[in-house]
């Protein structure tokens, strides 16, 4: 698709600066490798080296960066946001299918809207729904019972189990699974026993799932994910976990049964938050934190230790394998201390 610079600039709400609003843009490329037609943009400023040089034909940018641009600018508050709008814009979308492929295999007592698309080899249990606009990809397998949302898509050989709940315009990406078995067990006598899982999983409007992410379902109560959750690639999300509106998690986060994540989080690649705690909502946690107990009030928090050369690391670890004993000291040095200020003061 193309869009002239006056066109780009109304649906993202910018200001148009030094361009000719009649020139058509047809394509995104970064600062560096932009030609005439693309658009660019600059939302990190460790990319500002590349402005003055760059050749795109408009860049996105905040006004304070505007006297550095040598072509056209879109001047708005916020420019990966509007980036990324202008993009989605540019860049094709699929078109959506409709029909079922031959090779599937849809239960009779399922029920699939006419404007959806089940594809090759794709699986559907009896008594699912399929609402209108769906998109399953080759290789899906939908659970009996389970719902799928209008117009959500899910990418090729994704599953999910019986009895989900899915909402709309939610997009599952390829090898997620959502729905299976948590990991319950009890233990007797030194041997583990299996515990039920009866719950299942509940995943709101508009949400984005990365994959080859798994969302174990509920051992009661349901798992469940509220509306505009962000979740990247390679999370395990434990059973009975409750994730908040428009949080977003990065990959390889592991994530402990019946935790509690509050709305509008961040949280890094990496850590892990065992189970049964709380988190606020506006909880920022960096990547490789390990989350270990309730987070009741707003903020960033770290605990995982940045890299340094191998040889400062073992300094470093020398001195952390004496600090009980040096505390101890510190507390004998007191005692002492606070024994010879009695005397004097006596």
């Amino acid at each position: 698709m193309e869009l002239t610079l006056g066109e780009l600039a109304q649906q993202v709400g910018g200001e148009l600066q030094n361009g000719d609003p009649d020139c058509r843009i047809t394509a995104v490329a970064t600062l560096q490798l932009a030609g005439p037609g693309d658009l660019s943009f600059l939302a990190n400023t460790a990319y500002r080296k590349y402005l003055p040089a760059t050749r795109a034909s408009v860049v996105i940018l905040a006004a304070e960066y505007a006297a550095e641009c040598p072509t056209a600018a879109i001047i708005v508050a916020n420019p990966y946001v509007a980036y990324a709008r202008a993009a989605a814009m540019l860049v094709p979308s699929r078109q959506p299918r409709q029909g079922v492929h031959p090779s599937a295999s849809v239960a009779g007592d399922s029920s699939v809207a006419a404007s959806a698309w089940v594809g090759p080899q794709c699986v559907v249990e009896q008594g699912s729904v399929i609402h209108s606009g769906v998109q399953l990809a080759a290789g899906c397998f939908v659970g009996a019972h389970s719902v799928i949302g209008a117009h959500s898509t899910l990418d090729a050989n994704v599953v999910v189990c019986h009895d989900v709940q899915i909402g709309e315009r939610v997009h599952i990406y390829p090898g997620a699974v959502i729905g299976s078995d948590g990991f319950g067990l009890a233990n007797e006598n030194g041997k583990w026993v299996n515990v039920p899982q009866l719950g299942s999983v509940r995943i709101g409007n508009d949400v984005e799932i990365g994959a080859n992410t798994t969302i174990d379902r509920g051992a009661l109560d349901d798992t469940v994910l509220e509306d505009g959750v962000r979740l990247d690639n390679q999370i395990q999300v434990a059973h009975n976990v409750y994730i908040g509106a428009h949080t977003a998690i990065a990959g390889c986060v592991g994530i402990s049964g019946s935790a509690r994540i509050g709305r509008h989080c961040m949280i890094g690649g990496g850590a892990g938050i065992v189970g049964h705690l709380e988190i606020a909502d506006h909880v920022i946690v960096t990547g490789m934190t390990m989350v270990t107990r309730s987070i009741t009030e707003p903020g960033v928090y770290s605990s995982g230790v940045p890299a340094q050369d191998n040889d400062s690391w073992n300094r470093n670890y020398a001195r952390f394998r004496k600090l009980d004993k040096l505390a101890r000291r510190v507390q004998a040095l007191e005692r002492e201390l606070g024994a010879l200020r009695s005397r004097e003061s006596g």
